[in-house]
């Protein structure tokens, strides 16, 4: 009955036969293959199959053992973070997460204790998991004067996490404002005052090049230091990088086939011939969607929303390298109508790319109505009238306006329903925020991309 409500209130997008034509077949550059690390070698596949899942249930008792600390437990979770592998932990994480909010929220006292290093970890992952907790945990390290305190200049260990925690601030938090500030100078100082041996002046500089927050771990994980926390010695720690060892050439291996699918849907769908102007640079555009969509089970949702993110780019340069005044002036009327009959008045490229998108926008929307139900195009389209009603529109405006309402918006709508409509425990707040800042970030003009 469900199913029968969905289908009525939100009608089945249509499909529309409007093909690219194409002279002749893109000769394109083979980018399936990514190098492998020297330091982690490729494991064979059937050998990746047979031990993955074993290990992975050792490694989940270890982290639910209770015979471990509640500090062990947030190195546990740091290792995990930074070497990739925290969604195979999810549930895990988010139970002992809110346990540990809960102790903090009614204990009255913050968290019971005086140690930078401990505080800062405690204060980062709380916050990354969405736990607002608040700056004035760090008050007690403030002087008189409203700077963090002198004495503190000699933990390396908590300033470093000090510095890693004050990338999570918001707006208005001067706290965290001046943690950053007292703390990235510090950290330069025992670089500059030569006072610390080969390996800590490594970390120090990971931690400054490398902030966790503002980090891909799938590509800085393998410069994960073992004994990052002084653990070097623990025995689970040795058995997580082991693990991430597979799990790094299972997730190359699914970042691959994505590649593979993304060079075939480029070279059939025909535009890198046809718009020779435009261009021709899927992995890049891949690499924005891998970026924003860093769960591995995420893999569908990469390679739609790579599809959406290469129109912005073809777009931007239709406007900067190709059209006129005049042309482009029809084809953001066009576009705002969303009327493919209304396109065999543009000239050909701009004809062939409108077509291109206008397939691509449906085939998108149907594949969230056969998931979820739910037809986006019509919200898409009414975007677009909405924006059309305003007047005074620069050519350049209209460019944005095509990007926020078109050819990202559906590619922002396909990830968001998909992510969202999930039942797993992915990190929701998580993947919708790097969408919204790349959907900001496209906004801007591209030109010197």
């Amino acid at each position: 009955m469900t199913l029968l409500l969905k289908s009525s209130f939100f009608p089945k997008p249509e499909i529309v036969a409007a093909k690219v034509p194409r002279s002749q077949r893109i000769k394109y550059v083979k980018c399936g293959y990514l190098p492998p690390s020297g330091k982690w070698n490729i494991v064979e596949e059937d050998f990746l199959n047979d031990n993955h899942g074993v290990k992975l249930k050792v490694l989940k008792h270890v982290l639910t053992n209770g015979s471990e600390s509640s500090l062990q437990k947030l190195y546990m979770i740091d290792a995990m973070q930074r070497l990739n592998i925290d969604y195979h932990f999810q549930e895990e994480i988010d139970d002992f997460l809110r346990k540990e909010y809960v102790i903090y929220s009614t204990s009255g006292d913050g968290f019971g204790h005086d140690d930078l290093h401990q505080i800062a970890l405690h204060f980062r992952l709380l916050r990354q998991q969405g736990y607002h907790v608040p700056p004035e945990v760090f008050d007690k390290f403030i002087d008189n004067r409203g700077k963090f305190n002198e004495r503190l200049c000699g933990n390396m260990k908590g300033i470093r996490d000090l510095y890693e925690a004050s990338h999570l601030s918001i707006v208005g938090e001067d706290i965290l404002d001046e943690a950053e500030q007292f703390s990235k100078k510090v950290l330069k100082e025992m670089l500059l005052g030569n006072c610390l041996d080969n390996h800590e002046a490594k970390l120090v500089t990971n931690t400054l090049q490398h902030p966790s927050h503002k980090s891909l771990a799938m590509l800085t994980g393998r410069e994960f230091f073992g004994d990052f926390h002084n653990m070097n010695n623990n025995g689970w720690l040795g058995s997580f990088k082991d693990f991430a060892k597979i799990d790094f050439s299972w997730q190359q291996n699914l970042h691959r086939q994505e590649i593979h699918q993304i060079s075939r849907w480029w070279t059939e769908l025909g535009l890198g011939n046809e718009l020779n102007y435009a261009r021709n640079q899927p992995l890049k555009w891949y690499m924005w969607s891998l970026a924003c969509l860093t769960d591995p089970t995420l893999s569908e949702e990469r390679v739609e929303l790579t599809k959406a993110i290469s129109f912005i780019y073809i777009i931007d340069d239709t406007f900067d390298l190709y059209g006129t005044l005049h042309e482009l002036t029809m084809f953001t009327d066009v576009l705002s109508r969303w009327d493919i009959a209304a396109s065999e008045q543009l000239p050909d490229c701009l004809k062939i790319c409108f077509k291109a998108l206008y397939n691509l926008n449906n085939e998108i929307s149907t594949k969230i109505y056969r998931k979820h139900g739910f037809n986006p195009t019509h919200s898409l389209r009414k975007a677009d009238e909405n924006e059309e009603s305003k007047d005074g529109l620069k050519l350049r405006d209209e460019k944005n306006y095509i990007f926020n309402g078109g050819s990202h918006g559906m590619g922002y709508q396909y990830a968001n329903q998909s992510v969202l409509g999930r039942k797993s425990t992915t990190n929701r707040k998580g993947i919708v925020s790097a969408l919204s800042r790349l959907q900001r970030r496209q906004a801007k003009p591209l030109g010197s991309e």
